[in-house]
């Protein structure tokens, strides 16, 4: 299979897969139960994608400066500070981090 194949195929998945949502009966997602489960699917997808993004590097596993810049910013969050303040302050980290070559 060439790659432009697995993209073709995947894409054609994505778009039938996006259409049977479509194609499900309103209903079943009216009770408390499937909201519950609804929210807690968003919220475990966006933290996997935080988990890749932080951790990974290619196929690799790699603990550098962005482990302490996002532990940094979830502190400021626990403590309900200013979104703004969350991301220089992470950016901060990281960069003062990368500055005295923690972590590249």
């Amino acid at each position: 299979m060439t790659p432009w194949t697995g993209i073709l195929v995947a894409a054609i998945l994505c778009v039938a897969l996006k259409a049977i949502g479509y194609l499900l009966p309103p209903r079943w997602f009216d009770g408390p139960r499937a909201q519950r489960v609804i929210d807690q699917l968003t919220v475990a997808l966006l933290s996997a994608l935080v988990v890749v993004q932080t951790l990974g590097a290619g196929t690799a596993i790699v603990l550098d400066a962005r482990v302490p810049a996002v532990l940094a910013a979830a502190v400021l969050l626990a403590l309900r500070a200013p979104f703004l303040v969350v991301v220089a302050a992470a950016a901060l980290v990281a960069a003062g981090l990368r500055a005295v070559g923690w972590a590249a």
